[in-house]
């Protein structure tokens, strides 16, 4: 390792598993302190022990939940350098079943807890004059989609305007605000409620052959979290092993 993020205080939301848990476990191998937030306190407390990490419960859809994580970090390390909003939820629902309640539900936690973690977080970043605010937002919405995540593409695809706007309003505090957006991501979640014969679809449109691992989408985070990315502001790295390239489903080139 290369110590990237030497003694940087890291807050990890939505971070008890998956690409989440992988991004505390890549930041923390590079150096960083690391807190982890989670609604899910079971299984957060145990990735925090398991990763050597300080934990808080939250809802990153309250806005109060936000501020207290961040007022938790900043009391237990001095500061904050770096905040990861991941926390997400995607249920899979045809738009002419969805009940407002259920889009709120999606929109709480995907959209408005980007802003809630982004508003929390400024406070201390402005003190400091420095600071990256980073969240996870997907291919699915700002370029693809798929029949049953209307909710789900919606709020990405705004997670990415609110990328760009809080890029440029927070620029002259010194803050960085990036995202990346992860492709086909071979989660816990994924192996448990996706089918191997849904699995071997996927790999089978993605030019690499295989899907992402949430280790490729942490390396990304990383990135964005390190000094190598001092220039980069109001962005997304995307992470889909070309999964956005192909004009149709024949693409595969044939060694004879």
């Amino acid at each position: 390792m290369t110590d990237r993020l030497k003694d940087k205080i890291a807050l990890v939301i939505g971070a008890s598993r998956g690409i989440g848990k992988a991004v505390a476990l890549r930041f923390k191998e590079e150096g960083a302190r690391i807190v982890i937030a989670d609604f899910d306190a079971n299984e957060g407390q145990r990735a925090a022990d398991e990763i050597g990490a300080d934990f808080i419960r939250t809802d990153i859809s309250r806005m109060d939940d936000a501020v207290a994580a961040v007022a938790f970090a900043v009391e237990r390390h001095g500061r904050l350098d770096v905040i990861v909003q991941n926390a997400g939820i995607y249920p899979w629902q045809l738009i002419e079943n969805t009940e407002p309640e259920d889009w709120d539900q999606v929109m709480a936690i995907n959209l408005r807890g980007c802003f809630n973690a982004a508003r929390a977080a400024l406070t201390p970043m402005k003190r400091q004059g420095s600071g990256r605010i980073l969240f996870t937002s997907s291919i699915t919405g700002p370029h693809v989609t798929s029949p049953g995540h209307g909710h789900y593409a919606a709020s990405k695809a705004g997670i990415n305007g609110f990328i760009r706007s809080a890029a440029l309003e927070f620029s002259a505090y010194g803050i960085n605000v990036n995202g990346v957006e992860p492709g086909n991501i071979l989660t816990e979640a994924i192996q448990l409620h996706r089918s191997a014969a849904f699995i071997q679809n996927m790999e089978d449109a993605i030019p690499l052959a295989r899907l992402g691992s949430p280790r490729d989408v942490a390396n990304a985070f990383l990135f964005l979290a390190s000094d190598d990315a001092s220039y980069v502001t109001g962005t997304t790295i995307v992470v889909d092993g070309g999964q956005l390239l192909p004009e149709g489903a024949d693409f595969r080139l044939q060694p004879t």
